[in-house]
């Protein structure tokens, strides 16, 4: 990764810590490099990162998992966060349900999942300063036109809640917040 795309990850990291309560279990769905878990140490009793790239060797107070979510997360683990930080975008449609069910089959009652979309137009200016070296971005191919609303009922439909919608970074990104009701779903 180059520089902005360091930058740009710190950023989306920044807006998980409002819904991160000391001494959280968390799931990070996307951990890359494991940077979330760097970033809030002292705040975090351990977690999970799984990615399909490869990860960093796990430490006891995190495992890092490589493969997909949800069928490589080791099983019985229940979070009180969980991060998809510029992931959804790339889920195929055909699968984006199964992912929310399974980020709501992962959190504990009254847990929360937050997540990154960059708005459409991203892909555009990534390609762009992709060409001229600037930033290592996505692989190509890896986004599906995702339009970020959508996540709305992607999420609502697996029984979460939506705690929270607004943009940052000049409007070029989405943050969401859901919420898994205190008692579970019936």
């Amino acid at each position: 990764m180059k520089w902005l795309d360091y930058t740009l990850q710190r950023e989306r990291i920044k807006r998980v810590r409002p819904y991160l309560e000391s001494g959280s279990r968390v799931l990070d769905i996307g951990c890359a490099d494991g940077a979330l878990f760097r970033f809030y140490d002292q705040r975090l009793a351990g977690g999970v990162g799984i990615d399909m790239d490869p990860v960093p060797a796990g430490d006891g107070k995190y495992t890092y998992v490589q493969g997909s979510f949800p069928s490589s997360l080791p099983p019985g683990r229940q979070f009180d966060l969980v991060s998809a930080l510029a992931v959804v975008e790339h889920i195929p449609e055909s699968q984006q349900d199964a992912f929310a069910a399974a980020c709501y089959g992962s959190l504990r009652g009254g847990g929360r999942v937050v997540v990154t979309v960059p708005s459409a137009r991203v892909d555009t200016i990534l390609h762009a300063l992709k060409a001229v070296h600037v930033v290592d971005g996505m692989a190509d191919g890896q986004h599906y036109g995702f339009d970020p609303t959508k996540a709305i009922g992607m999420f609502e439909r697996a029984g979460f809640e939506l705690e929270r919608h607004s943009h940052f970074q000049l409007g070029l990104n989405n943050l969401f917040v859901f919420r898994k009701p205190a008692e579970g779903r019936a």
